[in-house]
């Protein structure tokens, strides 16, 4: 009954999925032609972030350094670098004779209105820029971060969102959140884009790196449904894609090629542990129930066809965070979780109210039904796609289900553990849990320093912060014209991960 129950599920939810978006500008060899699950939301550079939406901003940004598909840090518009020895000071030296489309030129000066712009914003990873005290400029293409304290993530955030690059003269100005100037290898082409409907970009003829980037032109069309998605692909309208386990037979049957990588963990934040909204939630004993209220190995067989594997932690391979003895910690358990919420003061459950996302609308249902037999009744509210992230880390929603990709440990912190990270998003803190962050922040890089890290994941999972139910396989589509590389860390590829096949 209970798996009956999950492809009933499942079958309503794609039932109710909308119709695809058009693309405006036509697919040829010259051409990257990429289908987006979610809409760009900004090009300001303080609101960038990686994940799906990575791909809309770095044809445009180059960045300071970049993330080698396995995952290597490597030089970009920074072509040295070096830490002082307690890690305080971090020396760039910078690529010269780079401009910005605007003729602006990329200098020490550049990056430091970028970094400062970056932490002082309001975006969901200004964190990337936060341990950056002041920058001092040691010459046109060399300076050096203070920071307030040791950042263990400080290079992968230069590869990605920290190290974006916009051009000085359109930091903070309201036509950057539709008009991005870079210095990147593409130029975003406003005259052929529709927000919403399509993204265009044409190659920046003077890009210093323009072998890395084979395509004339590159379009991004935002396609929420994975039907459409896949209609898309098999049409021709498109060169490549992100999946879901339940669309690989079809792919293949379409002679259509695969990819797989972990890259994500799925499951619930359990955001309002001081019990703000829901009282219930600052117990620990609740939230412990709530992580033996699903059957995630039920879930991951028919929802996501098998691709991932069942986890109680919030942190993928490799990351050095990464705990294989606290798998397991959990287990589906109904009764037992109705116990606890019973030894708990709440025998007849309690009420949430929880998001409705589109892109995870094949567990709604689920959700509904598994928390229903442990006495938690979910109120939903519909989230439109293009506003969901926004929606998420607002704080108006005491706990939600969501895909989040994991990184580099230190990031991933920062994403989540903190009072001040964008995805506690109750903002609730733990003395506790900082202290161990603390002590995994000033140990040197090694195994001591992964051995502290591992520490404060425990107190997490023990403490059932989140309620994870699985590590997802991130599964991407692509058609015979492309041959595309996965990218360690992120769920999507970077565009210079994609080449044309001949």
């Amino acid at each position: 009954m209970r798996n009956r129950l999950i492809l009933s599920a499942l079958t309503a939810a794609f039932l109710s999925m909308p119709p695809v978006a058009q693309a405006e500008v036509g697919n040829n060899p010259e051409t990257l032609a990429i289908a987006g699950i979610l809409d760009n939301d900004t090009f300001d550079r303080a609101g960038l972030s990686i994940g799906h939406r990575a791909q809309y901003w770095m044809p445009v940004f180059d960045t300071l350094l970049y993330t080698a598909p396995d995952g290597k840090t490597m030089p970009n518009l920074a072509t040295e670098w070096h830490f002082n020895g307690d890690g305080t000071e971090l020396t760039l030296k910078l690529r010269e004779g780079v401009k910005f489309t605007d003729g602006t030129p990329f200098n020490a000066e550049a990056v430091k209105a970028n970094l400062e712009y970056l932490r002082d914003g309001v975006g969901q990873n200004t964190w990337m820029a936060g341990a950056v005290k002041n920058v001092e400029i040691v010459g046109p293409a060399e300076l050096k971060l203070h920071l307030k304290e040791p950042d263990p993530g400080m290079l992968f955030n230069l590869a990605t969102v920290g190290g974006a690059m916009a051009s000085p003269a359109t930091l903070g100005k309201a036509d950057s959140k539709m008009l991005p100037i870079g210095s990147g290898p593409y130029v975003y082409d406003t005259a052929r884009s529709v927000t919403g409907r399509q993204y265009v970009y044409k190659r920046n003829p003077d890009y210093w790196n323009a072998g890395a980037f084979p395509f004339e032109t590159m379009t991004i069309t935002p396609i929420n449904d994975l039907s459409a998605r896949m209609n898309a692909l098999k049409s021709g309208q498109v060169d490549a894609a992100a999946g879901e386990g339940q669309v690989v037979p079809e792919a293949e049957a379409s002679k259509l090629t695969v990819s797989r990588l972990p890259v994500d963990w799925l499951g619930l934040f359990l955001s309002d542990r001081d019990g703000k909204m829901v009282k219930a939630l600052s117990d620990v004993r609740v939230r412990r129930a709530l992580n033996m209220a699903f059957d995630e190995k039920a879930i991951l067989k028919f929802v996501a066809r098998g691709y991932g594997e069942v986890t109680d932690q919030p942190f993928v391979p490799p990351s050095e965070a990464f705990d294989p003895s606290l798998d397991g910690t959990y287990h589906y358990d109904p009764k037992a979780a109705r116990g606890l919420l019973a030894e708990a003061g709440y025998p007849n459950g309690f009420s949430v109210t929880m998001p409705d996302i589109g892109t995870l609308a094949s567990y709604t249902p689920i959700i509904t039904q598994q928390l229903k037999d442990i006495g938690v009744t979910v109120n939903w509210v519909k989230v439109p796609p293009n506003v969901t992230i926004a929606e998420l880390l607002s704080g108006k929603y005491p706990m939600f289900l969501f895909r989040l990709g994991s990184q580099s440990p230190w990031a991933d912190f920062n994403k989540f553990a903190f009072a001040n990270s964008p995805w506690n998003t109750s903002k609730a803190k733990d003395e506790k849990l900082e202290a161990l962050l603390k002590t995994a922040q000033y140990t040197p890089p090694g195994k001591e320093q992964n051995a502290a890290m591992q520490a404060a994941n425990r107190y997490m999972v023990e403490n059932a912060f989140f309620a994870p139910w699985f590590r997802i396989d991130s599964i991407y589509i692509s058609n015979a014209e492309v041959k595309v590389q996965m990218q360690a860390q992120n769920i999507v590829p970077w565009p210079r991960n994609y080449a044309p096949s001949k």
